[in-house]
């Protein structure tokens, strides 16, 4: 009884100072080296009377890193609590499950680019006005929302949040678009005029849909995922600077036929600190019979992961 009566003393005033420390991880049941304890995610931390020895009962308990050992040799009681490194033997088997956790949230910069419906990146002909300077048509991801689902398992499942993503098409000639009763064309009213920028710019609100695989690589863990993001137009315009006597910006709001929805494929791969993505977008880029058949797409890297 005296026993049993300075365990549960003991328990409370160990409960009280790991309070502020993981609750979670204090309510879990450890083995000992004597004597095999049922873990539970849970129960209470259970007390175990080792009576190995007939005249000495031993106590052990245990809650979250604290451990506490009551030894009753019938004359005399002793309380003792041994360092955690001397009793590390008891945490061999248990291992603490980890949740699934994927790779989408972050933010990402990359290069943006257009495929014929040859599937070319040239553009010639009658597309040769949508030529772009390649190195500065930008694409800026902010996937701010994500959710992970596990099948069960800590290293593949599914991923899905949210994101807002920012498109620059930056075009070689010194040239931009218009809508033109419903259909877009080229504007070619900046030719005669030193043009130093004309880009088309566009925003979507993006929702993507992607299977993870984590593969164990040493410490750390590479990943793989692939899958669809869905997209829906938030604004576009288009901005020419020119010379004409003096530097002027002329900035367009519109719609330009661009398609409203879109849908496009996405891989992403990673490990450590260099995390790859490429989009691509079989909907084309303006609608149907509205614009130029276009197919965008983009890659780049993850630089910051939320």
């Amino acid at each position: 009884m005296k026993n049993l009566t300075l365990a549960i003393v003991l328990l409370f005033a160990s409960a009280a100072t790991s309070f502020g420390q993981n609750l979670e991880e204090s309510l879990k049941v450890l083995e000992s080296p004597d004597t095999t304890i049922a873990k539970t995610e849970t129960a209470p931390p259970i007390i175990v009377a080792d009576t190995t020895t007939s005249n000495i009962d031993t106590t052990k308990i245990r809650l979250g890193r604290r451990s506490v050992i009551i030894i009753d040799k019938g004359t005399t009681t002793s309380v003792e609590i041994p360092d955690r490194e001397e009793y590390r033997d008891w945490d061999v088997n248990y291992k603490e499950k980890r949740k699934f956790r994927g790779h989408w949230s972050g933010f990402e910069f990359g290069v943006n680019g257009f495929m014929d419906k040859n599937q070319s990146m040239i553009m010639k002909d009658d597309l040769a006005y949508m030529d772009l300077k390649q190195a500065r048509s930008w694409n800026v991801n902010i996937n701010f929302l994500q959710y992970s689902l596990g099948f069960g398992t800590d290293k593949a499942g599914l991923v899905t949040g949210m994101g807002i993503e920012f498109n620059d098409y930056h075009f070689s000639s010194e040239t931009t678009l218009k809508n033109d009763n419903g259909v877009t064309k080229v504007d070619s009213s900046f030719v005669d005029f030193n043009v130093s920028k004309s880009k088309l710019s566009t925003t979507y609100f993006t929702v993507p849909l992607l299977l993870e695989f984590q593969i164990p690589a040493g410490h750390h863990r590479l990943y793989v995922s692939g899958g669809i993001i869905g997209g829906v137009r938030l604004g576009s315009h288009t901005k020419v600077v020119y010379n004409d006597g003096g530097k002027e910006k002329k900035k367009n709001r519109d719609d330009f036929n661009l398609s409203t929805f879109r849908y496009g494929l996405t891989a992403r791969v990673g490990y450590r600190g260099l995390r790859l993505f490429a989009n691509y977008y079989p909907t084309s880029l303006f609608e149907k019979d509205k614009g130029p058949e276009l197919y965008p797409f983009s890659l780049g890297l993850v630089l910051i992961d939320f």
